[in-house]
């Protein structure tokens, strides 16, 4: 897409944005929940709360998107739905499901099923797109420098890193470099003294096979160039309530204070294009991760374009990405069915935040997006990794397990660095699974661009109404691979609900369901069966 395609193009949308204001009178819609039946929706960090059916606090998502995706629905397994184009407030009381919204709630019947009130809704509110993210996310395992170089990026190590994964017997694919590569942040130039010769660094890269990502955000240091020409475009947001002629506003995040990026301003989107664009003219770049872009960021700051909730700010950040087919967010607010990579939250090096991948990225699929990552193998938080002492090394497995069959797999500890010869060779087997089951992962991503419907699914959403709503730890890969990984600590052995039908399992056993079947998990098996008839 051209650049002046493009502008065009996010001028178009915006004219479709709808104006919110911050302190509307809220309405409820009050909905009976029937027996039997159980919702899933709201805030993708959340999604292993989920289902609901009985008392539930209020979750409001007018400015927050806890961090991860979100979108303004909710769905049950007996077909009927909640949507609203803005967000809203809900809780669950009395076996009442309470909403609260300043906008029209629409709310309905389309069928007996999950599956009838997810089509629905995606057929009328967020239609697949028909693209895909670059394939090379689904063909190969992810690479990110964050935990191996954490704010120390550098040429030096990440080539150190590249080559290792090679080494290693991993094969290339997408590689991503994280925060502190650049100068400042707006200022998108790579650091001299850590990036000598980045034209070189991204080439040897490409030699090697290798996509190459670089981390960025939407905020703008303070002592800057880019923020004094930002601020003289006004294309910066400002605090709410604030002088006829506003300073911008500073937004407190994880990595200090900055300004942030006006996306209604053509201003900010022309100039931040610029700067990518840029980057991968002088340098080769493939693609960014587009990380930041949190409701709460904009929570109270006010645009001198477009009065609009501070979610249609995340929703902005999301539509800038679709020019970027090598794309990667984390925080998100409606944009599904669109061709963006989005990966699931952060999480700890713990049993407890491994548990939470599949019920995640089960609600990630029932919110429209499909073409999804979760996190980092064994997690994402450097600080883990520091005194491999306390590393738990089982986990590291089963958490590349997860990841096997899943859409999307993302390295970033370097797992040579930290495994015995036992473990390592376990998390290379999970690879070599899912080069086996790649074609099936692709040609479902494909699929999805046209259907819509999720590439993960819960087995509620497949087998509805046989008591599996409630069903956690295990998924469906498409419509006839069913995938139970080991999740909990120190077992060797687990239980896994078998539905309807023929199976062949992993282990090449057929099994007649429905049955409880209870099995052993050695350190190198993860149990996945498929539905012969």
């Amino acid at each position: 897409m051209s650049k002046t395609r493009f502008i065009l193009f996010f001028l178009l949308c915006l004219t479709k944005i709808p104006v919110v204001a911050q302190n509307s009178t809220s309405t409820q819609t009050i909905v009976d929940v029937e027996e039997g039946e159980f919702w899933w929706g709201g805030p993708v960090s959340e999604g292993h709360k989920l289902p609901l059916n009985t008392n539930h606090p209020l979750v409001d998502l007018y400015g927050d998107n806890k961090g991860n995706q979100a979108q303004p629905l909710l769905l049950s397994n007996h077909g009927r739905y909640v949507w609203s184009e803005d967000p809203f407030s809900y809780e669950f009381k009395n076996k009442k499901l309470i909403i609260s919204a300043a906008s029209t709630v629409k709310k309905g019947k389309a069928g007996t099923t999950l599956r009838d009130a997810y089509k629905y809704l995606s057929e009328n509110f967020f239609p697949p797109s028909g693209q895909l993210p670059d394939e090379l996310l689904f063909t190969k395992p992810q690479w990110n420098t964050w935990i191996e170089l954490t704010y120390s990026q550098n040429e030096t190590d990440i080539l150190k890193y590249a080559h290792g994964i090679l080494r290693n017997g991993f094969s290339p694919g997408v590689l991503m470099i994280d925060d502190t590569w650049q100068e400042g942040y707006g200022v998108w130039n790579f650091h001299p003294g850590r990036f000598p010769n980045p034209k070189l660094l991204i080439d040897s890269l490409h030699q090697m096979g290798f996509k190459v990502m670089l981390w960025i955000c939407p905020f703008v240091s303070a002592d800057s160039a880019p923020y004094r020409e930002l601020k003289a475009k006004n294309a910066l947001l400002a605090e709410a309530g604030s002088a006829s002629k506003p300073e911008p506003a500073m937004v407190r995040w994880w990595n200090g204070a900055s300004a942030v990026l006006d996306f209604t301003a053509l201003e900010a989107v022309t100039w931040f294009n610029a700067q990518l664009g840029r980057l991968q003219r002088d340098y080769g770049i493939d693609g960014f991760k587009f990380d930041a872009g949190d409701a709460p960021f904009y929570t109270g700051k006010v645009s001198s374009r477009q009065n609009i909730s501070a979610n249609t700010h995340t929703e902005l950040y999301g539509q800038f990405g679709l020019k970027y087919p090598l794309n990667e967010y984390r925080a998100m607010w409606k944009r599904g069915g669109q061709p963006i990579a989005e990966r699931i939250a952060d999480k700890y090096h713990n049993w407890e935040d491994l548990q939470k991948l599949v019920p995640q990225i089960v609600l990630q699929g029932l919110e429209g997006y499909s073409f999804t990552c979760p996190d980092m193998i064994g997690g994402g938080d450097y600080v883990s990794f520091l005194n491999l002492k306390t590393l738990d090394q089982d986990l590291v497995v089963r958490s590349a397990q997860c990841h096997a069959l899943m859409p999307m797999m993302q390295f970033s500890v370097a797992p040579w660095r930290i495994l015995d010869k036992s473990h390592l060779n376990a998390v290379k087997k999970a690879v070599l699974l899912r080069s086996k089951m790649t074609p099936q992962i692709l040609a479902l991503a494909k699929q999805s661009t046209k259907s819509g419907e999720p590439i993960v699914k819960s087995l509620e959403y497949v087998f509805p109404n046989q008591g599996f709503a409630k069903v956690k730890d295990q998924f469906m890969l498409g419509e006839k691979i069913m995938v139970a990984p080991l999740t909990e600590k120190g077992k060797t052995s687990r239980e896994i609900l078998i539905p309807k039908g023929k199976w062949k399992s992993d282990e090449g056993k057929i099994i007649k369901g429905p049955i409880k079947l209870k099995t052993e998990v050695d350190l190198e098996r993860l149990p996945y069966f498929e539905l012969l008839n």
